[in-house]
């Protein structure tokens, strides 16, 4: 405090010689002696007004917007230092009210950083910090509970497929997951549905069930409406189906912890999770980790300035890109550069900043999204130097996480993983010409637009500053229920593409299709930039189409087989995937998967780096868990769909003697086998003894 205080002290002797609209002595003048003495006062009284009247401040302010409290933070400080000086004796302190902002900006960084820097060394210091972090109330709640077992913290890494992490480690940017790998950690690559995308990952994930998922946004025939995974009104429904079927709350219903997720998992604590982001009243704790981080205003001011350098980063990692004319390349203009530094700051900075408050309160079960890397990469691609640097980034927030266990009140188990891959290649539109859209039109034979026009790009970064400043619709009012009629409903899920006809209430066959628009399953097959089609044969059963003719049905494939026809370029288990979507009630009337070379897709969105369908790394996810758990999988087996990652997780979770619902030891042969059909995940609950535990 001595330090700081000194610091403070210096540092508002400096300004005050710097800036002219900043005095610290009388209009008489003063000594050298009496001016340190009015700044020491100073420092001093405004440290202790923002240690005591701050956190009151960001309470009263809990209505407003997360970004627009952000901005905020630079003027209530500012109106803390100008009461500090107004309570200096003799009125030697003054300053102008914009010199007042710059000033108590500048003093929050620099106290920020004297803290920083000394805690590095000191332990105790370290501890006593981040235990500011966690609420007073709740810590004398986890003390109170008495001993404790290992407590497990889960981390998605979005969008961090496994080749990209082990180059990573490899190439030394992520040293603390290297030591791990080395010395207490095993690597498990697991691979996705075919719906390769946060929402179907993360719902199977958390909830043990992402049965009738079959992209990122897809069209229900039933209600009329487009389902979108990173819609707050979608994610609710969707957790909702998940609850109904499974028939229990998820993997973080008892004494656990949801942060930045997109779905709660049950857990009784949330913060940025987007499906309760729909919701209004007190119960909407959504935002709270924003509230919770700005309490401090060392952390504002921090984050502010790193949210300031990351946009002027993105500027001139783009201008650099457009200037060595870098292909492929999208357009990183308007507010991607601010969307990209929430990502990369503010949110990491936020669901860090809450994990690390779960872990000193001692909470069982914490699961958190860190989505800095997808966002980064489907602009910049998945291999990129720019992606690269923010994995180096991550790997200092995961350090942060290890250093805070060694303080926590119970030792906690680390397990970090990922929900999908990412996939690089340039973009359906930019390669030909068109869009998809452009491309179903022509084979109906409706009019197709002269300039093809930029498909809508989702991710999940752009959802989380929709909530925060509360905008829960992801697309357009009324894009979401498109108008009725026989056009059809054209939607993109990265590399995956989904066509509707919202006028025939059914999931139409090939046959009906062929009978109406006789060009269209043609024209979509041998277009060089589709892979395979997914249809519905009038026989029963779904029927794969490829170039120049080829078709194969689904109910006469083996897995294994050495010729698939149109699948056989997207990799092992690429029939077990389509045979599963094939059977969700939701699915496309076609579902369009487009071409993998050499492990580059073609998005049908405005993305270099994409995910959603089939092909390349983006099938490809990591499971990164400590050697004091149990194998994921037993030896020679393959761990396959997020389903059964959740099932690993619950054991694990069982492991450490918590107290979620246990489930029975998978049997190993449960890998060997194809993937178990939907519905059968209600299997599994009907083996638990007690699903209200």
């Amino acid at each position: 405090m001595v330090a700081v205080w000194a610091a403070s002290t210096l540092t508002m002797l400096i300004l005050a010689g710097l800036l002219p609209d900043f005095r610290l002595q009388a209009d008489s003048g003063d000594s050298a002696t009496r001016i340190g003495i009015t700044a020491g006062i100073g420092a001093a009284v405004f440290g202790v007004l923002s240690a005591l009247v701050w956190p009151f401040v960001v309470r009263a302010l809990l209505l407003v917007p997360a970004l627009v409290l952000g901005l905020l933070v630079f003027f209530l400080n500012g109106s803390l230092l100008l009461i500090a000086l107004s309570l200096i004796p003799d009125d030697r302190g003054e300053a102008a009210p914009e010199t007042a902002v710059v000033v108590a900006a500048v003093m929050s960084a620099v106290a920020s950083a004297t803290a920083a820097a000394l805690a590095v060394r000191d332990d105790d210091a370290y501890r006593r910090r981040l235990y500011r972090l966690a609420d007073r109330r709740r810590r004398k709640q986890a003390a109170a509970r008495g001993p404790r077992v290992p407590g497990t913290v889960f981390v998605q890494l979005d969008g961090v497929g496994h080749d990209v992490l082990q180059r990573a480690v490899d190439d030394g940017r992520m040293p603390t997951v290297a030591a791990w790998l080395k010395d207490t950690h095993r690597l498990t690559p697991w691979r996705t549905d075919w719906s390769s995308q946060t929402g179907a990952s993360q719902l199977g994930i958390l909830h043990g069930d992402n049965h009738d998922i079959p992209a990122f946004r897809w069209y229900e025939k039933d209600t009329g409406e487009v389902m979108v995974c990173n819609r707050p009104a979608s994610a609710v429904e969707l957790q909702r189906r998940a609850i109904e079927r499974t028939g229990d709350g998820g993997l973080l219903t008892v004494d656990g912890a949801s942060r930045g997720n997109l779905f709660s998992g049950g857990a009784d604590q949330v913060a940025l999770v987007l499906s309760i982001a729909a919701r209004r009243g007190k119960e909407n704790r959504s935002r709270a980790g924003y509230f919770a981080y700005f309490s401090d205003p060392a952390n504002a001011v921090r984050t502010a300035m790193s949210f300031v350098a990351e946009v002027g980063r993105e500027i001139g990692q783009s201008t650099r890109g457009r200037l060595r004319k870098t292909r492929p390349r999208v357009k990183r203009g308007g507010l991607y550069p601010f969307i990209r530094a929430f990502a990369t700051v503010v949110e990491r900075d936020v669901v860090v900043a809450a994990v690390i408050g779960d872990m000193l309160v001692g909470r069982t079960a914490v699961y958190a999204d860190l989505v800095a890397y997808d966002e980064v990469a489907h602009h910049s691609g998945p291999g990129s130097r720019d992606a690269a640097l923010v994995l180096e980034r991550l790997d200092r927030s995961i350090a942060l996480i290890a250093k805070v266990a060694e303080h926590a009140p119970r030792p906690y188990r680390i397990v970090l993983l990922s929900d999908h891959g990412q996939s690089p290649g340039e973009t359906f539109r930019h390669r030909y010409g068109l869009t998809l859209a452009d491309l179903v039109r022509a084979g109906c034979g409706l009019p197709v637009p002269r300039k093809a026009r930029r498909t809508h790009s989702g991710a999940e970064a752009r959802s989380a500053v929709r909530a925060a400043m509360h905008r829960p619709v992801e697309e357009g009012e009324n894009e979401h229920r498109p108008p009725a009629g026989k056009d059809p409903v054209v939607l993109a899920s990265g590399n995956l593409g989904l066509v509707s006809f919202p006028d025939v209430p059914e999931r139409m066959t090939r046959e009906q299709i062929d009978a109406r628009h006789p060009a269209l399953l043609p024209t979509l097959a041998n277009h060089p930039g589709v892979g395979f089609l997914l249809v519905r044969s009038e026989r029963g059963g779904g029927v794969i189409l490829g170039a120049r003719g080829a078709e194969v049905y689904l109910d006469e494939l083996v897995d294994g087989a050495q010729d698939l026809g149109p699948l056989q370029d997207f990799g092992p288990g690429a029939l077990a995937a389509v045979r599963r979507t094939d059977s969700f009630p939701h699915t496309a009337d076609i579902m369009v998967n487009s071409a993998v070379e050499e492990g580059e897709v073609l998005a049908f969105e405005e993305q270099i780096g994409s995910h959603g369908g089939l092909g390349g790394e983006q099938s490809h996810a990591f499971l990164l868990s400590p050697r004091a758990l149990s194998a994921p999988v037993a030896e020679g087996c393959e761990l396959v769909g997020a389903e059964r990652v959740h099932r690993v997780l619950r054991r694990w979770l069982r492991e450490a003697d918590g107290p979620q619902v246990p489930v029975p030891e998978p049997d190993p042969a449960e890998f060997e086998a194809p993937m178990r059909p939907p519905g059968d995940v209600a299997a599994i609950d009907r083996a638990v003894p007690d699903k209200t535990a």
